[in-house]
């Protein structure tokens, strides 16, 4: 395993991480979530993803759960989490869902730490930017989390550039803790705002990068040449919003001609997926989601891929992908 820097911060990150999402609680009980912790952590992975809203909250408990079985010391991991969401669905939900607002965040850190049994997260995320929320208000509630112990990095997921870049300077201006990462989706076929949108907020205030979705919600890995599969992510009735993306011929049609290309690496069509992202030095970590064991052996495997990836060949799969991106 290697490690990268996360973006400004001297914080180091397992080039590869694990995430939560649609599998703990739903896919992943406490034994598994052992099982594939252990796993990762014995094959150099550091960084362990969360969110409040994965499973209205109970993915923090089973990760929670299992961190406490394991018993790591707490110094030789990282776990995050996110808010914007909230738990909430039903009946009275103002300042309760889809905000940023000071209330809100406040007693959402305070539930995530319960779940977790944490004292303290190491990395929290914005889910998504408020535009009903004035932006001073929410960069001093993140900048308050860290200041009390809460935790101790924050960033934004799926922010616009300049939304990022008036976040840093607000921060600047006030002597706030400043947002060191963002994690945007990003693979193959999604490259907009990585590649293109984010360009300058490297270089002008060194953000990190802590990508999700690397295989295309499973896109990437050739499952849906033939349509849905029975168990897959897209079978799911929560996941049903996924089935048209997953399921589109051109998109389908690209990855088929891939498929060759990760045969002469001597890899999967997933690893390709995860190795190709690996080589943007922009992004700090990879997270990988996993609902079994073999699933996490195999995105592993992505890191020999990586090591054949050379110019000529990332020409030839950019040839096929770059033109379907978006």
């Amino acid at each position: 395993m290697r490690y990268r820097r996360l973006g400004p911060s001297g914080l180091q990150l397992s080039e590869l991480s694990l995430g939560s999402w649609v599998t703990y609680h739903n896919q992943v009980d406490v034994d598994a979530a052992v099982e594939m912790l252990a796993a990762a952590f014995d094959a150099g992975i550091n960084f362990f993803d969360n969110a409040e809203a994965y499973a209205l909250g109970k993915s923090e408990e089973v990760m929670g759960q299992a961190l406490r079985r394991l018993g790591w010391a707490r110094d030789s991991y990282v776990v995050s989490t996110k808010f914007y969401w909230g738990l909430v669905r039903e009946g009275c939900t103002v300042n309760r869902r889809n905000t940023l607002n000071r209330k809100y965040l406040m007693q959402a850190i305070d539930g995530s730490l319960r779940r977790f049994g944490l004292d303290h997260v190491d990395l929290v995320y914005c889910h998504r930017p408020d535009p009903h929320t004035p932006i001073e208000e929410t960069v001093g509630a993140m900048s308050d989390m860290i200041r009390q112990g809460k935790a101790l990095y924050w960033g934004t997921s799926e922010w616009s550039a300049d939304e990022i870049r008036a976040a840093w300077h607000i921060a600047d201006r006030h002597h706030l803790h400043k947002p060191v990462m963002e994690q945007p989706e990003y693979h193959l076929l999604h490259r907009q705002r990585v590649e293109k949108d984010y360009a300058r907020l490297y270089e002008d205030i060194g953000l990190g990068l802590t990508t999700w979705s690397p295989l295309a919600s499973g896109l990437l890995t050739g499952k849906y040449r033939e349509g849905v599969p029975a168990g897959s992510r897209a079978s799911m009735d929560s996941m049903a919003f996924l089935r048209d993306r997953l399921t589109d011929a051109r998109r389908n049609e690209a990855v088929a001609q891939l498929a060759p290309i990760a045969a002469e690496l001597g890899g999967t069509l997933a690893q390709l997926a995860i190795a190709w992202i690996t080589k943007n030095p922009r992004v700090s970590t990879v997270i990988t989601g996993a609902s079994k064991l073999s699933q996490l052996q195999e995105n592993l495997g992505a890191l020999a891929v990586a090591d054949r990836l050379t110019p000529e060949v990332m020409a030839r799969i950019d040839a096929i992908t770059a033109p379907l991106a978006q």
